[in-house]
C-alpha cells in the first residue's frame, strides 16, 4: 500500500499538468452533476411548499348546530389522511376575506359567508386519490353543503411532481455515467503515458492487483479532489444566484459529503474499468 501511494505521488510529480488537468476535468463534470442536483433540490422544495397549501374545505349548511360541527370535526380528525382540522365560523370567514381580498372589500362587507371545516392533510396523503377520498367522506354529512379542494390543481401538481421525479432520476443517471466516462478517460491518459512501465512490471512478474492498485488510488484521490472543487463551484454559483436573482436552498452537510464520496466512487469505477481494459489489451498483445 505504501509503495502504491508512492507511485501515485511520483506519477503526479512526473506529469503535474496532466494531474491538474485530470482533476479539473473531473471537477467540471461533477460540477454539472452538482448543478443539476441543486436545481432538482430547489424544485422539490418549491413543490413541497405548494403541496403544503393543499387543503380540503367543507362548507357547512347555514344554521348548522355546534353539535353537528363537532361531529364533522371528530370524524375528520380520525381520518388517517388528515393532519389537522379546524372550524371557521361565518364571522371569521368574513374577516379573513376582508384581509385576503381587500380590493373587493366593498362587495364583501355586504356578504354573508358560510362556516366551514378546514382540513390539512399529511404529506404522504396529498395525492389526488387520497384528497378525493377525504372529500367523499365529508360529503356524506348532512351538515356539509359542498366540499372543495381544487381537484384540477391537485391533479396537475401531482403530475408535475411525478414528471419532475422521473426526469430528474433519468438525467441524474446520465450525468453520473458521463462523469464516470470522463474520469475513466483521464485515468486512461495517465495509463497510456506509462504503458512501457506497466509492460515491464508485467514482465518481471507483477500481478494485476499490484499494477492496478496505484491507479485505483489515483482515481479515488482525483475523484475526491474533483468532488471538493465541484462542491465549491456549486456553492459559489448558489451564492451568486441567491444574492442577485432568487433565494435558493443549498445542500445539507450530509449531502455535501455524499457528493464528495460519489466523486471517490466514480473515480474508483472509472479507474477500475480503464485499467482493466488496458491490462486485457496488454495480455492480448
Amino acid at each position: 500500500m505504501r509503495l502504491a501511494f508512492r507511485e501515485v505521488l511520483l506519477a503526479f510529480r512526473r506529469a503535474p499538468v496532466l494531474g491538474v488537468l485530470s482533476v479539473t476535468t473531473i471537477a467540471f463534470s461533477l460540477f454539472a452533476f452538482g448543478l443539476f442536483g441543486l436545481v432538482a433540490l430547489n424544485i422539490r422544495g418549491a413543490l413541497r411548499e405548494i403541496e403544503d397549501r393543499v387543503e380540503v374545505r367543507a362548507f357547512l349548511v347555514e344554521g348548522t348546530s355546534d353539535e353537528a360541527v363537532e361531529e364533522v370535526l371528530r370524524v375528520a380528525l380520525n381520518l388517517e389522511q388528515v393532519a389537522s382540522a379546524g372550524y371557521v365560523s361565518p364571522d371569521s370567514a368574513l374577516v379573513r376575506a376582508r384581509v385576503e381580498l381587500s380590493e373587493f372589500r366593498d362587495v364583501i362587507d355586504g356578504s354573508v359567508l358560510p362556516g366551514s371545516v378546514e382540513l390539512r392533510l399529511k404529506p404522504e396523503s396529498r395525492d389526488p386519490d387520497a384528497v378525493k377520498e377525504v372529500s367523499n367522506r365529508l360529503s356524506r354529512f348532512p351538515a356539509v353543503e359542498e366540499v372543495r379542494y381544487g381537484r384540477e390543481w391537485v391533479e396537475k401538481l401531482y403530475r408535475i411532481r411525478n414528471i419532475a421525479g422521473i426526469a430528474g432520476m433519468g438525467l441524474g443517471i446520465v450525468l453520473a455515467l458521463v462523469a464516470t466516462i470522463i474520469i475513466g478517460a483521464t485515468i486512461r491518459m495517465a495509463i497510456l503515458a506509462r504503458t512501457r512501465e506497466i509492460e515491464i512490471m508485467r514482465l518481471v512478474g507483477a500481478t494485476n492487483g499490484f499494477v492496478r492498485l496505484p491507479y485505483l488510488i489515483d482515481g479515488v484521490a482525483k475523484g475526491v479532489l474533483g468532488g471538493a472543487v465541484a462542491t465549491l463551484l456549486v456553492w459559489g454559483t448558489n451564492q451568486v444566484v441567491s444574492r442577485n436573482l432568487v433565494a435558493t436552498q443549498f445542500f445539507e452537510a450530509r449531502h455535501v459529503w455524499l457528493g464528495i464520496l460519489a466523486g471517490a466512487v466514480l473515480g474508483l469505477v472509472g479507474s477500475w474499468v480503464s485499467v482493466g481494459r488496458h491490462l486485457r489489451q496488454i495480455w492480448r498483445d
